[in-house]
């Protein structure tokens, strides 16, 4: 992912990050294999994999809502299933926020659900 990471980097560099962040996000999803699978929640809404909260949490819907009616993406909900089956028992949930922000656990509630996680304000 480095290579993305830098990319993403130099274009808030060259054009400053306010005018960047007007077109353009970058979510790492922890615990994701390249474009889907891995230990952690990897079915957020790509290639038609729906997240279990349903499409308007996902990444695809995000993107549509950004282009069509101006409204930017915050965190996107990732889901694990079993086996990486999206017909199978939901495992956990998570939020994905926008680089370089990484969800963090509120300190009570299920580990596995994403609402007891948050997108903290980057500093």
């Amino acid at each position: 992912p480095y290579n993305t990471i830098n990319y993403y980097e130099q274009v808030q560099k060259k054009m400053g990050t306010a005018q960047a962040g007007q077109f353009m996000r970058l979510y790492m999803v922890p615990g994701m294999e390249h474009c889907y699978g891995g230990p952690g929640p990897s079915a957020l809404g790509q290639s038609g994999l729906q997240t279990t909260k349903g499409p308007k949490y996902g990444i695809y819907d995000a993107l549509e809502q950004w282009v069509e009616e101006a409204h930017a993406p915050g965190e996107i909900i990732a889901t694990k299933y079993a086996g990486d089956n999206p017909s199978a028992k939901v495992v956990m949930t998570r939020p994905v926020c926008a680089y370089p922000v990484v969800a963090k656990y509120k300190g009570s509630g299920d580990p596995n659900d994403a609402a007891n996680f948050f997108c903290p304000t980057p500093r």
